[in-house]
């Protein structure tokens, strides 16, 4: 019964109920009497049942009638609730918030400007899960990913948050032993350890102050499917490591890793967050760009 029924004619029937007669329901609705009238005549129809008895200067409800006009005023209640929200939704950052990063982005970039974004919206509760796979946002109900490195090509919508520096570096003890690159010819005698996630991880391209390039391809010590992990055994002086800089400039900094051939650059990487839909949902676009200001001086350092 119910997908043989026309839902628009439940807000007619209201309406008319409402105004208490057909010509101030067709003023109400912007109608004409006529189609008012057919409105109800079809709904009845549908329904079987008779929901009102008219004469020529009245018109009182069924017993059927009433029981139905109950039930429709509760779903039309219902229904404009449902928009509100949805509507809500859209122009003002509430609800739960379910993103995913990187483990060693998401632990030393998205988790301190995430707490500074709850701070700035209460509402949002938020649902942060962190791995070092790419994650199928639509079948794994993300709002978002956080995702580092070169976008593969994708249905998903991104925005550009900013970009990292690759930084060939070791640690101490380890040039210490092995001696210190020097040029680029002199990485040949040394073991990297290799990001294995990535699609091609010894082989880097050195762009030099004049612009000239140089691809190499360096010589695996040892291999681990994590930055962090990397990252681990670098500072274990195990071999050097191309790492970005978000994960190893404190460690310089506090002389537990050297930045080895300053002289050249290494591509940098984009950091983009993307998501599902044409358009996204409030709490989406407001984390996005908080992301984007507080990413500013990052970016432009």
């Amino acid at each position: 019964m119910a997908n043989e029924v026309n839902l628009n004619r439940l807000a007619v029937f209201a309406a008319l109920v409402r105004a208490g007669s057909f010509t101030r329901a067709a003023e109400e609705l912007g109608m004409t009497k006529a189609m008012v009238s057919q409105h109800l005549a079809r709904l009845e129809q549908e329904l079987g049942v008779t929901l009102l008895v008219r004469s020529t200067r009245r018109m009182s409800l069924t017993e059927a009638g009433a029981t139905f006009h109950a039930d429709c005023v509760r779903i039309l209640a219902d229904a404009e609730a449902a928009i509100e929200r949805a509507g809500e939704s859209r122009d003002a950052p509430r609800g739960t918030l379910r993103l995913t990063a990187s483990l060693d982005y998401g632990i030393a970039v998205v988790v301190p400007r995430l707490a500074s974004f709850m701070r700035h919206y209460p509402a949002v509760q938020v649902d942060l899960v962190l791995s070092d796979h790419i994650t199928d946002v639509i079948a794994e109900r993300f709002d978002l990913a956080i995702r580092g490195g070169w976008l593969r090509d994708s249905s998903l919508r991104a925005t550009r948050l900013g970009s990292f520096r690759q930084l060939l570096v070791a640690a101490p003890a380890y040039l210490a032993e092995h001696g210190t690159p020097r040029r680029l010819d002199d990485l040949a005698a040394h073991g990297a350890i290799a990001m294995s996630a990535l699609p091609v991880p010894l082989r880097w391209q050195f762009t030099g102050a004049g612009g000239a390039r140089r691809t190499l391809r360096l010589r695996q010590a040892a291999q681990a499917n994590s930055a962090a992990a990397v990252r681990g055994l670098v500072l274990a002086g195990t071999g050097i490591a191309v790492l970005p800089d978000y994960l190893v400039e404190e460690d310089i900094r506090a002389g537990r890793l050297v930045a080895l051939l300053a002289q050249y650059r290494l591509p940098e990487g984009g950091v983009h967050a993307v998501y599902p839909g044409r358009k996204a949902p409030a709490k989406v676009r407001a984390f996005i760009e908080h992301l984007q200001s507080e990413m500013a001086p990052l970016v432009t350092r």
